[in-house]
């Protein structure tokens, strides 16, 4: 068996395609053009490529990026007043606050802050606690859960009664993407560093999500025949062989579970792409729902 590639950068470009055509048409009707609001504070040089990367796919739909660029010496009180600012601005629709904010402020109360109407990134834990709740929802569902539950349908695995192992507890991958995935009927076991016999427990799945941020931690012999699996770690090893000395791995071994996965999701070009596409798509939403 030779794994299907769940291939989210082509997903992903579809998807914008649709949303380039739906944001054109608001604008043809005369309807605010969306907007969102980005905040990067000091000078992390990959935060600042993540939100490049971010406004360039903006303007590929016609979505207005409005990006602040706060430094690193930024109070806690004149950032929670940026954005306050932005909560109430009209042509706002969306507010994302790059992570990692500086060690001084408090990220959580930052998240807290953000109306939860334009909390497109979903984290503020407000909107965290609806996604853990039965028969409620946020307003948006998390940018990279999202993208995962779109390659799952991809893949066309029916997650109702379906086994998942999700590797990882984070509030922004791991805990949100579990509480998704139990919604859709899987029966959903989440696993960390303190999990007795991981590799056992992950050949169960006929769904593992691998979200750990550790290089090739899943095995081969970790996997069972016909699974589905979901790489979302982005790591950077050594690699002599690679033009610059290094290359980007995710948090499986993907050449030894290919041959075995029913689908599989590469890196790079698997999650990190339909991430960005949910941002989008979940900007949007926000400012259709401005207009009731």
């Amino acid at each position: 068996m030779t794994a299907e590639i769940l291939d989210g950068k082509a997903l992903a470009t579809e998807l914008r395609g649709v949303l380039a055509q739906r944001v054109a048409a608001r604008a043809a009707a005369g309807k605010p053009v969306p907007g969102l609001a980005t905040v990067i504070v000091g000078d992390d040089p990959a935060s600042q490529v993540y939100v490049r990367g971010k406004h360039k796919a903006c303007r590929e739909v016609g979505i207005t990026p409005i990006g602040y660029e706060l430094p690193a010496s930024t109070s806690q009180d004149e950032l929670l007043a940026l954005i306050a600012e932005l909560n109430g601005r009209a042509d706002v629709h969306g507010i994302l606050v790059q992570l990692p904010l500086p060690a001084h402020l408090d990220a959580a109360a930052v998240q807290s802050a953000v109306a939860l109407e334009k909390d497109v990134d979903c984290l503020n834990p407000a909107n965290l606690g609806l996604l853990a709740q039965k028969d409620r929802a946020p307003r948006f569902t998390p940018c990279t859960p999202a993208g995962i539950l779109r390659l799952i349908e991809k893949s066309g695995l029916d997650l109702s009664g379906a086994n998942a192992v999700v590797l990882g507890r984070s509030n922004i991958v791991g805990m949100p993407v579990a509480l998704l995935l139990t919604q859709a009927n899987a029966t959903v076991t989440i696993a960390h560093s303190h999990t007795r016999d991981l590799p056992a427990l992950c050949r169960t799945a006929d769904l593992l999500v691998a979200a750990v941020g550790r290089p090739q931690l899943v095995r081969g012999d970790w996997v069972r025949e016909g699974a589905v699996v979901i790489d979302v770690g982005v790591n950077q090893i050594q690699d002599p062989a690679a033009r610059r000395g290094q290359r980007l791995v995710g948090d499986v071994a993907f050449d030894e579970i290919v041959e075995k996965a029913a689908a599989i999701t590469p890196v790079p070009g698997g999650v990190g792409p339909m991430t960005i596409a949910m941002l989008l798509e979940n900007t949007l939403k926000a400012a259709e729902l401005a207009d009731a």
